[in-house]
Parts: C-alpha cells; structure tokens; sequence
C-alpha cells in the first residue's frame, strides 16, 4: 500500500506537468511555455495563458520577443464563431499596421454569414491584401486546427489540417502591384519578429514552435 500510495505521489506531479507541454518536434523550439506570457511582449492585457493555451480576449498586437528570419513556424488555433485575427511574419516590434509594415497572414473564421463578401484576399491564410489562400479546410468552429508557415526569403507557404492553402513568391506576386492595390513597403523584410494580430474576437491559440532556416 505504501510503495502504490508512493508511486501516485511521484506520478501525479508528472501527469500535471505533462497537461501543459508543449509538443516538440526534433529541431523545433517551442515558443510558449503553457503557463505564462515569458517571451512576448505587446499587448500583454489582450492576451493571457489559460490551461495551456494563448487566448485572445479580444486583444491587440503580441509580439515574440526575438526576431526570426527564416523558419518554420507551427501553431494551432480555436475559433469562436466569425472571430479575427492574424500572423505577423518579420514584423517590427509595436507595429500597428503589419500588413503594411511587414507581412500579415489572415487567420479568419471566414464560414460567418457576416464575411459573405469579402475581397479573395481577405480569407484565411490569405497574405493580406497581396495573395489569396486556398479556402475549404478549417475545421467546424469550436475544433482545433493546425497550421504551417514556412518563410524562406520571399517564398511563403501555408498548410493548414495537411493541405497546402498557399505556396508563393512575394517579389513576382507583387511585380505588378499587389491586389489591394495599395503600397505594402514592409513586405519583403528579411528579418523581424512573430506577431498575433488581435482585433475584437476571442480565439485560443497552443502548440506553438519554430524551427530556424538557414
């Protein structure tokens, strides 16, 4: 009874450090510990650690606090219904205009009766306002799904739940004029930090890691 009573005490510890951790693949770093904001900077009172995910509640703009370059960078997400949001790539740190500034990669429940008539640029995955992403594989609102970013200079591509919803070169996407048809200088930056972009929607993100490219 004492040996089965001692090995519960050990394990119980284990099993509550385990509900929070991370997954990691080999070569991956996970950029959020499960339990607080420690490496992000920005609007620390929009977001908040809670049963090891990231929520927006609704926020603004949080930022890593180290700049990455190239990389892979994988996350998941949970939406609540009609809620928006993005992905800041080599954006600058307080940036308040990162598709304009930097690059944003639409993160949108986008199947909301109220986004019936957005521009193709708009929807999930999309490069904001530049390249539209392939639609049809969200997950139903209220499961979890999984994404891929891959920014390896100029040439970015997305996998979201196993599909590719985007593989482009922003230098010949852009060599005519972006599809919004305004200015994006921050685009080709080389370097800068991650951000989640937040506007008045709640939805949890986890799982959070990045592999650097050379």
């Amino acid at each position: 009874m004492r040996l089965l009573l001692l090995g519960c005490l050990v394990m119980t510890p284990l099993l509550l450090m385990g509900a929070d951790a991370p997954k990691v693949e080999d070569g991956f770093t996970s950029l959020f510990n499960g339990k607080d904001l420690s490496g992000w900077t920005g609007d620390l009172e929009g977001y908040s650690a809670e049963n090891g995910t990231i929520i927006c509640k609704p926020g603004g703009n949080l930022f890593t606090e180290k700049e990455y370059s190239n990389f892979v960078f994988r996350f998941e997400f949970k939406f609540t219904p009609g809620a928006n949001n993005g992905l800041g790539i080599r954006a600058p740190k307080g940036s308040t205009s990162v598709a304009s500034q930097a690059m944003e990669l639409q993160i949108l429940e986008n199947t909301a009766e109220k986004y019936n008539e957005l521009e193709p640029w708009q929807y999930h995955g999309s490069v904001y306002g530049v390249v539209p992403a392939k639609r049809g594989f969200l997950k139903p609102v209220g499961e979890w799904n999984s994404q891929e970013v891959i920014a390896d200079g100029d040439h970015i591509t997305i996998t979201l739940n196993g599909h590719v919803i985007l593989d482009t070169h922003l230098k010949e996407a852009v060599k005519n004029g972006a599809m919004d048809g305004k200015d994006h200088p921050g685009l080709l930056r080389t370097t800068g930090h991650i951000a989640f972009l937040g506007h008045d929607d709640v939805l949890w993100f986890r799982n959070i890691r990045i592999k650097e490219l050379p």
